[in-house]
């Protein structure tokens, strides 16, 4: 069961990272990365490092997500 929980996320992970990069939308493709936070997040706790999980939930999914919609805001929302 672990396993296959496992590689779901794996997968999760590669199909966030590709949206990302494959998105032209800047505002979708902040909140597809504040996924892969998350995601990675949840990866990190099941291999029994919490906290590395809760930095990344902080940094990753909180602070940088926050910063990314800042820049947004103050830009264009789509990319040329």
């Amino acid at each position: 069961m672990s396993r296959a929980f496992d590689l779901v996320l794996y997968g999760l992970l590669i199909a966030c990272a590709l949206a990302v990069i494959r998105t032209k939308d800047l505002l979708a493709a902040s909140i597809i990365f504040s996924t892969y936070s998350l995601i990675l997040c949840l990866v990190w706790q099941l291999r029994g490092s919490p906290d590395v999980a809760l930095t990344e939930a902080a940094v990753g999914a909180g602070v940088t997500t926050v910063l990314f919609l800042v820049a947004v805001a103050r830009t264009s929302r789509r990319e040329r």
